[in-house]
């Protein structure tokens, strides 16, 4: 048995249809009934067959929970943890440290308790470390926390940390480092906003820099790597590095769309941040832009997927071909 968490998100959606093409028995865990309809969807975007939808075990749980996460661990030989709370608000640093450092804490003790063969979790590119003199960021580079970082980040090492205690305890693991995933079925939430956005006219742009990586690369190497000898290692996985205006002129014309025409600078979306946050504390609204988000639409970060390349000889799918299919299934 496979146990998925987050199999209702991005990539826990594209991972189960993936996994559900072999493996003889799944169990995701969910929320909320229309999340399941939503992972439905995706599944219909691969294939007209009900079949492989239906051999997926649906149980309702919070990975917070212990008492209700308990019987997922039942006969479970391998665990995909994906789930994770997402934000760069202020506000939601609390619940990110409840989800992401509390809730993989759980998953770990349930995994070792239960003897599970080997777990991967999905963290992320924010906790690697920066460049060192310009060079390509790779898995040695250290995170450093006492940096200004993210709360995202802090919860995401926070739970990385976790994973690592796994290994120590007798629990193979393996940990994938995504750059920004893209992806198709999730139009209203995460790099999904991106399509939408462009879609309705998005006007601006800014020339940051970081690593991309289509989401059915994702799964397929977090498969790979499950099904492999490999262990207690952790790997970047990143098809390209890309400046967001690239990005968003490829989503423009995929979806034949004018393309944003106004750059922003950095002051400006210094001063909007800013802004956005004093608006908010009245309003009692979560801000529009945060200092993270901001900074990262500037920032320079290349990364380095050769060791997971070199590793499972794989061969990343280009961003752009990444985008053409995203879009495609956007206007369908």
């Amino acid at each position: 048995m496979i146990l998925v968490t987050g199999g209702t998100g991005l990539v826990g959606a594209h991972l189960l249809y993936h996994l559900a093409k072999t493996a003889p028995e799944i169990r995701a865990i969910y929320r909320t009934e229309e999340k399941i309809i939503a992972v439905k969807k995706i599944f219909s975007t691969y294939t007209e067959d009900p079949s492989l939808f239906a051999k997926i075990a649906w149980l309702k749980a919070d990975i917070t929970d212990v008492p209700a996460m308990i019987p997922a661990f039942v006969g479970v030989e391998k665990v995909y943890h994906c789930a994770a709370f997402i934000s760069f608000h202020s506000k939601d640093y609390i619940k990110m440290r409840k989800v992401n450092i509390h809730g993989t804490a759980i998953i770990v003790n349930l995994s070792i308790d239960a003897k599970i063969k080997k777990l991967c979790f999905v963290s992320s590119i924010a906790c690697i470390g920066n460049a060192i003199q310009g060079k390509p960021i790779t898995e040695e580079n250290e995170w450093n926390k006492e940096l200004d970082n993210s709360g995202y980040a802090i919860t995401k090492y926070g739970a990385e940390t976790e994973v690592w205690r796994a290994s120590q305890e007798g629990v193979e693991v393996v940990v994938v480092n995504p750059g920004v995933i893209l992806g198709s079925g999730f139009w209203n939430s995460g790099s999904g906003k991106i399509f939408s956005s462009v879609s309705k006219g998005l006007r601006y742009y800014t020339e940051g820099i970081t690593g991309f990586v289509g989401v059915e690369d994702v799964v397929k190497v977090m498969i790979l790597l499950m099904n492999s000898e490999v262990k207690n290692e952790r790997f970047i996985v990143v098809s390209q590095n890309k400046s967001f205006k690239e990005i968003l002129f490829s989503v423009a014309d995929g979806l034949e769309k004018r393309r944003p025409s106004y750059k922003v600078s950095p002051w400006q979306t210094s001063l909007f941040w800013r802004i956005s946050k004093m608006v908010s504390l009245f309003t009692k609204k979560a801000p529009t832009m945060s200092k993270y988000a901001a900074r990262s639409a500037h920032g320079v970060s290349k990364y380095s997927a050769e060791k997971i390349s070199n590793i499972l000889d794989f061969k990343f799918t280009k961003i752009s071909e990444v985008i053409n299919d995203a879009c495609k299934k956007f206007t369908a």
